[in-house]
This record gives C-alpha cells, structure tokens and sequence, in this order.
C-alpha cells in the first residue's frame, strides 16, 4: 500500500512497514499515569504518535488506535499532595483516587485538544482491565514464569532470560543489572533483584486495591499495558509507541511477559521519540524543572518570557525529527512562532488564489522545482516519519506563493497541474498530516476554556487558603486584560479589556 519505513526500536533499523493484515494497522501508545496535570514533556509523544496515527489514516489504512489512561498501580494515589486537594468526608468515603484520576484525565484530555490531536480509537483504562491482567499474572504463573511471595506475584527474570534475549530492546545486559538494579520496597520477597511485580501486596493504608487469588492487592505497572493492548489489538500487533523513557523497564517487561503468555514477541515495530530537555537534562519532576501545560498556555512560569500558543508548540515539536533530542529554549519557541505564522499566511494565501488555466508552465525550471518540493514531502514521511524535512519543503514553497501574489511570479510560471499539487500538499501535509490550525481559529474558540481552567486553579487555591497563588492568578490574568469579578453566589465572572 506503501513505500512507509520506520525505525525499529527493536532492531535498530529501518524497516518497510508491513502490516500484518493487509490494510489495517494495530497501534498502541502508552497514555498517561494520571496522578498529576500533562507537562510539555508529555506533549511531544502524543504529538508524535498523533501524526504517525494521521499519516497512516492518509496512506489509506485503517488505523485502531489504542491509548491507555494508567489510573492504577503505577498511579500514586498515596501522595500527601493529594491530601490538601480533596474534602475530608471525600478521603473517609474512599473517593480520593479517583477524583484525582477524574481531574487529571480531565486536564490530559483537555491539552490534546488544545494541541489538535485526533482522538484514539479506544481509552482503555487499567481500572477497567483489572480481570483481563489477573487472567494473564495466572496464565504466567501457570507457565512457570512468575511466583508468588506474601501476596505480591513477581516475573521471574532470570529463568526467561535462559531462553530469551532479555535487554534486547533496551540494550541493558542481565549480569549488569543484577548488579546495579538499586534497592526497592519489596526487593527482600524477589528471587533476582531485576524480578518484577506483576502484583503488589496492598498494605492497609492503601485505598486502591482488589481482591485477587492472591489477597488484596493492585496491579504492576507493566502488566496492565500488555493486558489492554492484547485485548483489543491480539496477541501480535503492528506498532507500540511511546517515549526513550519507557524502554526500560516498562517496554522491556512488556515484550517479556507477554512472550511468556502468548508464546510469541507481541509488537512487530517499537517506535520510540526522544526527549525534551532543559539545559540538556531531561525534563521531570526530579529535576524539578517541569513546565505543565497550562502554565505553557498561561506564560505562569519562571522559566518563561511569554505565554505559547498550543500549535506553537505542536509546530516546535515537530519541526524536529522525533528521534532527535529537543532542547527547550524560549527562544526557540518564539522563533517557532515567527515561523509557523509566516507558513500559515502562506497557506492562506495560497487558498485564495486561482490559477488561470494553462496547462503548459511558463518558467519550466520553476516548475520542476516546485513539483519536486512537492512530491518529496511524501518520501520524508515515508522516510520514518520525517517531519522537520517535510516542514522545511513548505519553507522553500511559501516564498514562490508570496512572490505569486505579489506580482514578481507570474501565476502562468506554473503549469495547472502544478499549482493543484501546490496547493494540495500545503492542505495535505500542513493542515492534515501534521495537524496544524490557524492560531486565530483556537484563539477564539478555545479562549473561554482555558480562562475557565485558570479561575478553576484559583478556586483551588482559594480553598485551601492559598491566597499568595489565588492572587497570583488574578493579578497575572489582570496584567493581560482579563479582569475577575467574584460574584456573591461564589461563582466568578470575567470581562476582557
């Protein structure tokens, strides 16, 4: 159906993409863990896989794409920031949990569209898949593969790797991470250090927990991915995406628990994208230089000079190759917004003109180079999804269309044919194949929901008596000419000056 290449993890290759049903694709990427709000770190995997999902639709497949919300195991639920967030009869009647689950989907939700991702074809969520990973922990248990030790399961690492080439994904050798695996609650139960929980014991305090063969208890972190992707992609599917983050263990567990359970590797492609960093070092909570999303939207961070825009952001993300590491600057991210205005004009413009009609181009050399601008863009897509290439071919055409509408190129220098092509991959690989929208567009539809985000924030803040942040809010939002009126009812009105 295709000349699609993609880079395999897994092999470390590119490889020609071949389904293994013919026509459709199978395509899982790890969700979020929902214990806290998107930052822009989790902006460039979903922006990725978002544009490897529209590629793949525009290539005539069809795509089931499936993207989980971890809410459970992994998800710390436990952590005292919640405590401040949520009303005491709320945390009695065991609801704490899952309102912050509620919350931060909501937010998650909330960022891709801002970012104009298209939705998965399902969202699944590793409450509702509780059955189908106890089934699979005994399937392994019965297999000889994992053991049980005072109500935890855990994946025995050592005896899958006397057969199977543990570490191949993520390039880590089993005798060295015997060695330096570091000392985790739990590491007294385990055979190996390097075991894994498929199931956790759960001790009194915590509010999460189902009742099991083994006693009550909560799922691995891993074992939930591999449970949801089987059950709506089969036991061998197409592509798992996500980020280098998650090679190892997440990644790495995945391929060996459900060899172990199906008897067979389950991904036929690993994609993985790289990294956003901050001064070169990774962006995450450790290194508390985390920049969420609203703040990214807001311009409320020390770290920035202004507030972006989301498709600023998608476009800065993928004028980069998904592979490549991207470092944050606030300079590059205004660059990125000289830019995509430029090209968004260009497209405008572009829509708006007509061409006379002649079949026989004018300026044949021109002609020939606009149409091979053109034509390459799908041989960068095909080439492992590049889009920085594709988005530097739109930057070569958008001159030849200003200097068409200002009179200093001919509209005849150009054959009809090759004026449609133009226009057809601005729209094709712009608009469609990239996912991008005209800011003006977002700004006012979208203005009135990331206000009512803002004034829910303060409410917050208000409610737990942290009025320095309430104000903060306030004060910023008046800076930018939205001013907050408290009403009597409780409830907040705003006008924009």
């Amino acid at each position: 159906m295709s000349d699609l290449h993609l880079y395999n993890s897994y092999t470390r290759q590119k490889e020609k993409f071949e389904p293994s049903v013919p026509g459709h694709v199978g395509l899982y990427v790890c969700g979020p863990t929902v214990s806290g709000e998107s930052h822009l770190g989790h902006a460039r995997p979903y922006i990725t896989f978002d544009v490897v999902y529209r590629y793949l639709t525009h290539l005539g497949y069809k795509v089931r794409y499936v993207r989980n919300i971890t809410d459970a195991g992994h998800f710390e639920e436990e952590g005292r920031e919640a405590e401040d967030k949520v009303a005491k009869k709320a945390q009695l009647e065991r609801l704490e949990p899952m309102e912050l689950v509620q919350k931060y989907t909501n937010l998650y939700h909330w960022g891709m569209h801002m970012f104009n991702n298209v939705n998965p074809s399902i969202e699944p969520t590793a409450t509702g898949h509780i059955v189908e990973q106890i089934n699979m922990i005994q399937d392994i248990i019965a297999k000889g593969y994992a053991y049980e030790v005072n109500g935890s399961v855990y994946f025995d690492v050592k005896k899958y790797a006397e057969k199977y080439p543990y570490g191949k994904l993520s390039g880590r050798v089993l005798d060295d991470l015997l060695e330096t695996t570091r000392e985790l609650d739990g590491q007294e139960e385990k055979r190996n250090k390097v075991d894994f929980a498929l199931w956790k014991n759960a001790p009194p305090e915590h509010i999460m927990r189902w009742t099991s063969p083994w006693g009550e208890g909560f799922p691995g972190w891993h074992i939930e991915c591999s449970a949801m992707s089987s059950k709506y992609l089969g036991t061998t599917f197409d592509i798992h995406g996500g980020g280098m983050d998650l090679l190892f263990p997440h990644h790495e567990s995945e391929i060996a628990q459900s060899t172990i359970a199906h008897g067979h590797a389950p991904v036929r492609y690993w994609m993985h994208n790289n990294m956003i960093t901050i001064d070169g070092r990774k962006m995450g909570k450790s290194y508390n230089n985390v920049i969420k999303l609203t703040e990214l939207f807001s311009g409320n961070h020390p770290m920035l000079e202004q507030a972006y825009h989301p498709m600023v952001i998608r476009f800065y993300i993928l004028q980069t190759h998904y592979r490549s590491t991207l470092d944050f600057s606030n300079e590059s991210l205004q660059a990125s917004e000289r830019a995509f205005r430029r090209l968004w004009e260009a497209y405008e413009v572009l829509h708006k003109l007509q061409h006379p009609g002649n079949a026989e181009a004018g300026d044949p050399t021109l002609d020939a180079q606009v149409k091979t601008w053109c034509t390459e863009c799908k041989e960068f897509m095909d080439d492992d999804f590049n889009t920085a290439k594709v988005i530097a071919n739109l930057f070569e055409l958008a001159p030849i269309v200003n200097s068409i509408k200002g009179g200093q190129i001919a509209q005849t220098a150009l054959s009809a044919e090759t004026f449609k092509l133009l226009q057809e991959t601005f729209k094709v690989y712009l608009e469609d194949v990239l996912g991008m929208q005209a800011l003006q567009v977002q700004q006012s539809d979208k203005l009135d929901k990331v206000l009512m985000l803002l004034i829910e924030m303060r409410k917050e803040a208000r409610t737990r008596k942290d009025f320095a942040t309430s104000d903060q809010i306030r004060n910023k939002l008046a800076e930018a000419g939205v001013l907050l009126k408290d009403e009597k009812d409780g409830s907040v009105s705003y006008t924009i000056e």
